[in-house]
């Protein structure tokens, strides 16, 4: 369990819920087959399950990881190490841009596809500020592992002064 100190939770616009409802029913449109089960998805199912959606919506900045939780029957729960974040950009399409919304684009390190654990955070508020505090939170971290990481240099570079500085002074004698 994380005991790390949480910094910022991110609070979502309650559009989403209007953006799912739309977006959904885009893809039922375009698939022809569920053209039938729109009135279903606008006037009862889609309704309860954008509402329930945000309501799940969680998302965290701790002293050393991002965290985000999101979903009804299959819910996700990513950890990402701060140090881990590569990059964090905005995206918009039409639909985002008309419901004022903004998607936020976490990526991460890693070699494959596998190993990089990508997130996309939709509809947060203020995320321009959110961004900030999160790759500043990563400076912070990045810049006292260097720190640390330099300390024990050093003190091993001590340490093997002093052997030789011994060895000296036991060949003079």
């Amino acid at each position: 369990m994380n005991t790390s100190k949480t910094l910022f939770k991110a609070t979502f616009n309650p559009i989403i819920k209007t953006y799912i409802l739309l977006y959904v029913a885009f893809f039922m449109i375009v698939s022809i087959l569920g053209i039938p089960l729109l009135l279903v998805w606008f006037l009862g199912f889609g309704q309860w399950y954008s509402k329930h959606y945000f309501m799940k919506l969680e998302c965290e900045l701790t002293e050393t990881n991002l965290r985000f939780k999101k979903g009804i029957l299959f819910q996700v729960e990513k950890t990402i190490p701060l140090e881990n974040i590569q990059d964090m950009t905005f995206m918009e399409g039409p639909l985002l841009r008309a419901l004022n919304l903004t998607v936020v684009k976490v990526e991460t390190a890693g070699q494959s596809m596998h190993q990089a654990n990508n997130m996309a955070l939709i509809g947060i508020i203020d995320a321009a500020v959110f961004r900030h505090m999160v790759l500043e939170q990563r400076h912070k971290i990045i810049l006292s592992r260097a720190a640390s990481s330099q300390q024990n240099h050093l003190e091993e570079i001590s340490k093997t002064l002093k052997n030789i500085e011994s060895l000296l002074k036991e060949n003079k004698s």
